[in-house]
């Protein structure tokens, strides 16, 4: 490449220098002709001012000896010109280069002269082509006698020219010159910097590049040294939830403010950075390069953090069947042991008492949370807070009915907050959690409360920020990621999000989501359901 890079560049200089120089010689020809027939003119002009040859053309004869003659060629020599010629209002010759042609009429038409008119011009005559200049010749009353035509040989002309050539093709040999010697240091820089590579090397380089960063499966985003956007990824695009309108601009004109922008332009450091887009869990990774810009790496971590806290959850499912197992085992031994007693009555007393609890329990959550994904939810956390030593109550003031828009969403928040607050709650003495589930017309209102520590006043807002943690991660996910998409949740409904301090002291989280609910059904379904026929008690 660097050869043919040279090549180039080097038949780019010599056309540069042909093409300046055939542009320099083309005025400079016609410069040259000019001052050649203005010469001529001048010559006319002084030679017809000479009041002798006018009286000498009126005196005397057309003749090779004559006065007109000696003084036309006297002029001729001192001058340097091809000819000069006197000539007579009839057009004959009173002098000439050429002896023989005195007396003879001239072969181009001196009209304009002789009408008192002065001429300039290239034309072809007796002496061939020439450069002339034409004056009409007057005797001392003004009358035009005559003409003097000077004519000045367009060889010698063109003889200049040619000799103003060699010059000339040395300033263009010296600036081929240098133009050979600037191609070939930047063909060297140009080698250094594409390591030697063909032009056919780094198109298929190229090539490879743009299907590798638009095929792979994560997120990669370029910006230069000014912290602009230059290069977005298809997958980039589609994790961001931006177009190719974004490069150009800066990560917080293209994005917004936050976490995400602030990762990219490089404002929060670190490896593994964890911040969240829209509805998605990103995985961000920032490495500065040479020219000062820097390249960001984004991988989808949504599935795999939502698979973490299931994990989490059926960790914790484990845990409580485990000790409700061995709780169990406890029961159906004390159970035996008052049937061995013989105290029957006891033991029916003991049964009642332990499935009355566990009914209880189940339906007081049925009978207020009417969506089956949140009871169940609520039903297992408490469980769960049985088996950690805390206790999951669920507010008298609770009512939600089966009308929910997004139960997903509302599942991932009740379930956030009751882990967050059952996290706060852990080693403390009567650990307590409540949860407030209500309705207000289609806003749904969800309170969780608990008699942890609390939140500092200075927190409250840190909390809600991306990969903010008091608390060290597990081994399969990240801290700092639950309340930011409690937040957003609410945000993506219309609503918010905020924490302040439980009336009986902890913390107490308040979300509320407007237009969580749908409108209730018509009034006409609700009775075609009542009049149907109650089933025979048999079939239930």
């Amino acid at each position: 490449m660097f050869s043919q890079i040279l090549l180039m560049q080097v038949a780019i200089a010599a056309g540069v220098a042909v093409l300046a120089t055939g542009l320099f010689l083309a005025p400079l020809g016609e410069q040259l002709d000019d001052q050649a027939m203005r010469r001529a003119l001048a010559i006319a002009q002084t030679t017809a001012q000479q009041p002798q040859i006018a009286e000498d053309l009126r005196a005397t004869e057309p003749t090779p000896g004559g006065p007109v003659q000696r003084e036309a060629e006297r002029i001729r020599r001192a001058t340097g010109a091809e000819y000069v010629v006197v000539l007579d209002r009839r057009g004959v010759r009173w002098s000439h280069t050429d002896p023989e042609r005195i007396g003879g009429l001239v072969s181009t038409d001196p009209g304009e002269a002789l009408a008192g008119r002065e001429v300039m011009e290239i034309d072809e005559g007796t002496l061939g082509r020439s450069a002339r200049g034409k004056v009409p010749l007057r005797d001392a009353g003004g009358e035009v006698i005559g003409a003097v035509s000077v004519g000045i040989a367009y060889d010698s002309v063109r003889a200049r020219l040619i000799h103003a050539i060699p010059g000339l093709l040395a300033y263009a040999g010296g600036a081929l010159a240098v133009g050979a010697l600037a191609a070939w240091l930047i063909s060297r820089r140009v080698q250094r910097q594409t390591r030697d590579l063909a032009f056919s090397d780094i198109a298929a380089l190229l090539a490879e590049r743009e299907a590798m960063l638009h095929g792979i499966r994560e997120g990669v985003v370029a910006l230069d040294r000014h912290g602009r956007v230059r290069l977005l990824n298809d997958e980039a695009q589609r994790l961001l939830g931006i177009g190719e309108e974004a490069v150009g601009s800066s990560p917080d004109e293209a994005l917004g403010a936050g976490r995400t922008a602030d990762v990219l332009a490089g404002r929060v450091t670190g490896t593994d950075l964890l911040t969240v887009r829209g509805q998605r869990v990103l995985v961000a990774n920032r490495m500065p390069t040479d020219d000062g810009g820097a390249v960001a790496t984004l991988r989808d971590r949504t599935e795999l953090d939502q698979l973490g806290r299931e994990l989490d959850s059926t960790r914790g499912l484990i845990d409580a069947l485990r000790a409700q197992d061995h709780e169990h085992a406890n029961r159906m031994h004390t159970l035996l042991g008052l049937l061995e007693l013989e105290m029957y009555e006891d033991a029916v007393e003991f049964v009642g008492e332990v499935v009355g609890d566990h009914r209880a329990t189940s339906e007081q959550v049925t009978e207020r949370i009417r969506d089956p994904l949140l009871a169940a939810l609520l039903v297992g956390k408490a469980t769960v807070a049985a088996e950690r030593g805390a206790a999951l109550r669920l507010s008298d003031r609770s009512r939600l009915p089966d009308r929910l828009v997004d139960p997903r969403g509302l599942v991932t928040v009740v379930g956030n907050l009751v882990d967050n607050a059952l996290d706060a709650v852990a080693g403390t003495p009567d650990a307590r959690v409540e949860v407030e589930l209500r309705a207000e017309g289609r806003t749904a209102v969800l309170v969780v409360r608990d008699t942890g520590p609390g939140v500092p006043p200075e927190q409250r807002e840190l909390i809600f920020t991306e990969g903010w943690s008091t608390k060290e991660p597990p081994g399969h996910r990240g801290r700092g990621i639950g309340l930011p998409l409690v937040r957003r949740l609410a945000h993506r409904h219309g609503g918010d999000a905020r924490v302040g301090e439980a009336p009986g002291g902890g913390a107490e989280f308040t979300v509320v989501l407007p237009e969580a609910l749908a409108e209730p059904g018509p009034p006409a379904a609700l009775a075609g359901a009542s009049s149907r026929p109650a089933e025979p008690e048999e079939a239930r």
